[in-house]
């Protein structure tokens, strides 16, 4: 699986999370979501960097990390026939950083929830890897995500790059079941549609990146959730 990771960018690990513990993840993280479908901040909450730890700890995902990595952020998602929407293909460049630093490799400077980000350097976003935990099955009626395979390796790509990489190699639907994790490269291009059917599409959405960060650039969360 490390080697099938390193290529395509991504990797579908099955019942990570019974689904008894899915249920009541869904029943803690509905609160701070019920707004918008929506939060970038959850990592904070002690129910949730408990969830990390416990992901870092799996042995399966684990063997898919960098040696030091840690959590550095989670974010919910909810797409539902009420709560619709599509995702073009992007990749994700942007991290939680502690305080501004002015350096000449750092730009896209943006502020979210109270929340200062920043897209990372090259280097950085390497290291990078997301771990979205479905609290919902997801099949190919419920918005899935669609990503490019080996899209990653390409570094960072301008809208007429990826329109070629997408055009070179079709995209592939993520589907899940309940409890089902799909692990992936951040600068993977990745795009959703609209979901077509009434089911639910809960994702708790963590990013794992390492300890130390260049230009003085610090975490804007505490690293023990790692």
């Amino acid at each position: 699986m490390k080697a099938q990771f390193a290529q395509l960018g991504y990797a579908l690990v099955p019942d990570v999370l019974p689904a008894a513990d899915c249920a009541q993840l869904a029943e803690l993280v509905q609160p701070a979501g019920a707004a918008s479908g929506g939060t970038r901040c959850l990592l904070a909450q002690p129910w949730c960097a408990a969830l990390a730890v416990r992901l870092r700890a799996d042995p399966v995902l684990a063997s898919l990390f960098e040696p030091d990595s840690v959590a550095v952020q989670c974010t919910y998602f909810e797409k539902s026939a009420g709560r619709n929407w599509l995702v073009p293909l992007h990749q994700d460049l942007s991290i939680p950083v502690a305080a501004r630093v002015d350096a000449p490799g750092l730009r896209g400077w943006s502020l979210k929830e109270g929340t200062l980000f920043v897209q990372a350097p090259l280097a950085v976003l390497d290291q990078l890897v997301a771990v979205r935990v479905h609290l919902d099955p997801c099949g190919i009626d419920d918005g899935p995500l669609l990503v490019v395979p080996g899209s990653h390796r390409a570094g960072v790509l301008a809208q007429p790059g990826a329109a070629a990489a997408r055009d070179a190699t079709p995209p592939v639907a993520c589907l899940a079941g309940i409890g089902g994790a799909l692990l992936m490269r951040p600068l993977l291009l990745h795009a959703s549609s609209k979901a077509l059917g009434q089911g639910r599409r809960r994702v708790l959405h963590f990013v794992f990146g390492p300890c130390v960060l260049p230009y003085g650039l610090a975490w804007n969360v505490a690293l023990s959730a790692g």
